[in-house]
């Protein structure tokens, strides 16, 4: 068999899902051992707070993100999609990301540039080309939020690895992914509450299109009058919560595999609640917790479920979880709550939760790796092509 035409390259979910296994389980392990001075890395690109930060948004969060939109916006605009030597050539260009990042920080600057934009530059020119260039034939409307969104993850990667506005860009890319969910959310809890328990979620069109717009307006927050930002912020979670509360949360958390991605939709109120009242009044809390609800209570929780259904799906199996896969999202579960809660309640004892957390994402995703690997290399198992 032809390289190109491997099933491995069939679909964009595919490596992609899988460098997002490994990068998930091997980043927080690794941010540890630099944290408490078990490793030394002398040729990283950047500091290692910069390092940690830059990697799990661009890395990890990258792949799972330009999976799925490698294989969503394919079928939202019913083409063909990238595959095959496209495919193979973008997977390299995040390994290559990732080498020049860990080791690059003696490479000239120009080799450095092309290393780290080479990624994210090429996969964020084939989303939109496919977005614009079949637009008539898109099935969502609201798509051009990804059109605005996919351009400013460039702006905010380099930003983060700038030490100055290095806060800022972390801001930023919180609220890039933070719309991302948000569309996702809509989408995917809308037909999963139908296609389970028979029930119509409320979706208005003018709430919907509010909340969206709220979070592209956090994208900016931080060169936003702190007022206004975290105004901005607390409205946005009051109404998020409201919706929340006719989203049938009765219904859903009976499930842990829908359960889950309403817990991942709280974590985002909560989160855009810590940003607020870290605006009016800075509590004295342990860690960066605003961040860390976002990467581990909404990346965290929601895409491991995403990983799983999308792997059992688009490779022709039935999507049911079964003890495996539940398992994993309790670990992921379990993980949040020892990095987040468990630090505000014993700061003595951090480094040991920072180092269960990461365990966590270590045994978790190592067990998707496992899992989900021998499906993604193979051929579907219905008997169609791709």
């Amino acid at each position: 068999m032809r390289f190109a035409a491997h099933p491995l390259w069939l679909a964009g979910f595919r490596p992609f899902f899988i460098l997002a296994c490994l990068s998930g389980l091997s980043l927080p392990a690794l941010w540890l051992m630099l944290h408490v001075g078990l490793i030394d890395a002398p040729y990283l690109a950047r500091a290692p707070l910069q390092w940690h930060a830059h990697e799990m948004f661009f890395g990890f969060g990258w792949a799972v993100l330009g999976g799925f939109l490698l294989t969503a916006t394919k079928n939202w605009v019913s083409i063909r999609g990238y595959h095959g030597a496209a495919l193979a050539m973008l997977a390299a260009a995040w390994i290559i990301e990732r080498i020049g990042m860990g080791f690059g920080g003696a490479w000239p600057a120009p080799v450095f540039q092309i290393s780290n934009t080479l990624f994210l530059g090429g996969i964020v020119a084939m989303l939109l080309w496919t977005l614009i260039r079949y637009r008539t034939q898109d099935s969502y409307r609201d798509n051009y939020f990804f059109l605005l969104i996919l351009p400013a993850f460039l702006i905010a990667k380099q930003l983060m690895l700038d030490a100055e506005h290095f806060r800022e860009g972390t801001a930023m890319a919180t609220g890039l992914f933070r719309v991302a969910f948000l569309v996702m959310l809509e989408r995917t809890l809308t037909q999963f509450m139908k296609g389970v328990f028979q029930v119509e979620v409320l979706r208005h069109a003018r709430l919907d299109v509010a909340i969206k717009l709220l979070g592209l307006a956090l994208v900016v927050a931080p060169w936003l009058p702190s007022a206004v930002a975290g105004g901005i912020a607390a409205l946005l979670a009051l109404l998020l919560g409201a919706r929340f509360c006719f989203w049938y949360p009765q219904l859903g958390l009976r499930r842990i595999d829908i359960g889950i991605m309403y817990l991942g939709y709280l974590a985002i109120v909560l989160q855009l609640m810590l940003e607020a009242i870290e605006v009016f009044a800075p509590p004295a809390w342990v860690g960066a917790i605003s961040t860390h609800v976002f990467g581990l209570g909404v990346m965290g929780l929601i895409i491991p479920a995403m990983l799983v259904r999308i792997s059992k799906g688009h490779t022709g199996r039935k999507v049911a979880f079964d003890r495996g896969d539940k398992a994993v999202l309790w670990i992921m579960i379990a993980a949040l709550l020892l990095r987040v809660v468990a630090p505000q309640l014993d700061a003595a004892r951090y480094a040991i939760w920072l180092a269960a957390a990461a365990g966590g994402w270590l045994v978790g995703f190592g067990l998707l790796a496992l899992r989900l690997t021998p499906l993604l290399l193979a051929p579907r198992v219905d008997g169609k092509a791709h």
